[in-house]
C-alpha cells in the first residue's frame, strides 16, 4: 500500500470512487455546528455564478444566511431563486455538504438568527454587538432541494 506521509496523518491512495458519499448530515458528526465559512452560489443576470463567503446555521433541515435586503446576494435571489452553499473543513477528513435547492427570502426572526449565527462565530459579547450594528434585514433560507454529502475519513489514518 502507498503511503504519502501528511503531517501526523497517513494518506492512503485510494480512488476517488472510494471516498464516502451520500451521507446523511448526522454522519457528518459536528460539521455543521462549527463556525467554518461557506460558500454561497448565486446567479447573474449573465447566468454566470458570484461566489459569496458567508455565515451560516444549520437549522430545522436546511441552512439559514443573514444578509441586508439591499445585498448583491439577495437581488441576484428576487430575480432567480436556485442557489448553492457548500460547507467544507479544510484538513482531514475532509467533510463536506452542498445543498441546491430554491432559496427563499424571509424578513421574519431576522435579529435573532442574526445574533445566533454572530455568537456562534464570534463569541458571546463579540457576537451580540455584531448582531446589533450588522444592519442585516433578511433571512436566505436554503431546503433540500439536492444534497450531497461527503468525507474522506476512510483515507486517513492517524499515523
Amino acid at each position: 500500500m502507498d503511503h504519502a506521509r501528511t503531517g501526523r496523518l497517513r494518506l492512503r491512495t485510494v480512488a476517488s470512487a472510494d471516498v464516502r458519499r451520500n451521507l446523511e448530515v448526522a454522519e457528518l458528526g459536528d460539521l455543521l455546528d462549527r463556525p467554518l465559512l461557506a460558500v454561497l452560489a448565486t446567479y447573474r443576470r449573465d447566468g454566470s455564478v458570484l461566489l459569496s463567503p458567508v455565515w451560516h446555521e444549520w437549522r430545522d433541515g436546511g441552512f439559514d444566511v443573514v444578509t441586508g435586503s439591499r445585498d448583491v446576494k439577495a437581488k441576484h435571489l428576487r430575480r432567480d431563486p436556485r442557489a448553492a452553499v457548500v460547507v467544507c473543513e479544510h484538513v482531514p477528513p475532509y467533510r463536506g455538504v452542498e445543498l441546491r435547492a430554491l432559496a427563499r427570502l424571509v424578513s421574519d426572526d431576522v435579529a435573532q438568527t442574526t445574533e445566533r449565527i454572530a455568537t456562534r462565530y464570534l463569541g458571546s459579547q463579540d457576537g451580540a454587538n455584531y448582531a446589533a450594528s450588522a444592519g442585516d434585514d433578511l433571512l436566505i433560507r436554503l431546503e433540500p432541494g439536492a444534497l450531497r454529502t461527503w468525507d474522506f475519513a476512510d483515507e486517513f489514518e492517524v499515523a
